[in-house]
């Protein structure tokens, strides 16, 4: 492990506390995720995760307390002031208190589905996306700065152009899981081929995403699966290291990602997917420009060929003496 379990730590907590952003359940989740992945920690490691760990244990909400709760109960190096704050172990004799059988969750009621609005009407009856308007949107969307690529996001909520279908819920969830621990494992290639596999984006699209030194385009793509916020910054804190280094890269991505609205993604999505198209029309056009003169030449030139009418006689030969052969 590195000298500093979690770079930036002091500097994002004070962005929290002076932005009104809450990071610290993420911190606390990523810092857990961290020191459960080695076997063995020095005692630098093992001070630092006491500090920080027990420092957020009391400043995070239940669900996070819980879920890092599981992970340190049966991790063996958990250091016992942890294991306390947790309530794992007795405060004095320090042995492991036995964890009570886990409560089941109620089924919650499905929420019922409300029916489309006259303006998502008028959209879902709006005119698809050509491949031309595609490929213009995604190459000024790659060439533009952060700036300019809020506002283009801003504007698509309202462009009548026809967005993609939502991922289904269930393809979504396992692909953000999927995506996470490759992102986790810094595994690019999976991460890559797992995100275009997900979208029904082609493989050049997916890694263009990905190696987007932004980091929008990868937000915008989260959004399309509909990803929880916590989710997105555990990528970006580890699948981004140029982005999860800078405490302003983090709240930037951070705060375009909770304002960026689903319209917006799938719209994007369409360009991305649209792009492709209008790329593999001009690729092949000399080509199927070539056929078609081809087959107009042919056409031409077999019009020009002599045939013998219906009904008419045939012609007759003459031998060397003028005699019929007849």
């Amino acid at each position: 492990m590195t000298k500093s379990l979690f770079p930036g730590f002091d500097g994002l907590m004070s962005l929290s506390r002076r932005e009104g952003v809450d990071v610290r359940p993420t911190l606390l989740r990523v810092l857990t995720d961290l020191y459960v992945q080695a076997p063995t920690h020095s005692d630098d490691e093992q001070r630092q995760f006491i500090a920080l760990a027990t420092r957020l244990i009391d400043q995070v909400d239940d669900a996070t307390r819980s879920s890092v709760k599981a992970k340190l109960a049966i991790y063996p190096q958990t250091p016992v002031p942890v294991l306390q704050k947790l309530g794992l172990v007795a405060a004095q004799e320090g042995r492991r208190v036995p964890l009570a059988r886990e409560i089941p969750a109620s089924p919650q009621a499905p929420s019922p589905v409300r029916p489309p609005t006259e303006a998502q009407q008028r959209m879902a009856a709006s005119m698809a996306m050509q491949p031309k308007e595609a490929a213009e949107i995604h190459d000024m969307f790659f060439r533009a700065d952060a700036t300019q690529r809020a506002m283009i996001l801003h504007n698509l909520a309202q462009t009548p152009l026809k967005a993609a279908p939502q991922i289904p819920t269930m393809h979504a969830k396992r692909a953000i899981q999927i995506l996470e621990m490759a992102a986790i494992a810094g595994d690019i290639e999976n991460f890559t081929y797992e995100l275009g596999d997900s979208l029904i984006l082609p493989s050049r699209v997916a890694a263009q995403i990905v190696d987007d030194a932004g980091g929008e385009a990868l937000a915008v793509a989260a959004r399309a699966l509909d990803m929880p916020s916590p989710n997105f910054q555990r990528i970006l804190l580890f699948f981004k290291p140029e982005i999860g280094n800078s405490v302003n890269n983090v709240y930037r991505l951070s705060r375009l990602y909770d304002r960026l609205g689903d319209r917006s993604a799938l719209v994007m999505l369409a360009a991305w997917r649209g792009s492709t198209l209008a790329v593999t029309r001009a690729k092949y056009q000399p080509s199927l420009h070539d056929s078609e003169r081809q087959r107009a030449r042919a056409g031409t030139s077999g019009q020009s060929r002599p045939t013998v009418q219906p009904g008419s006689a045939p012609p007759v030969r003459t031998g060397t003496d003028g005699s019929s052969d007849r």
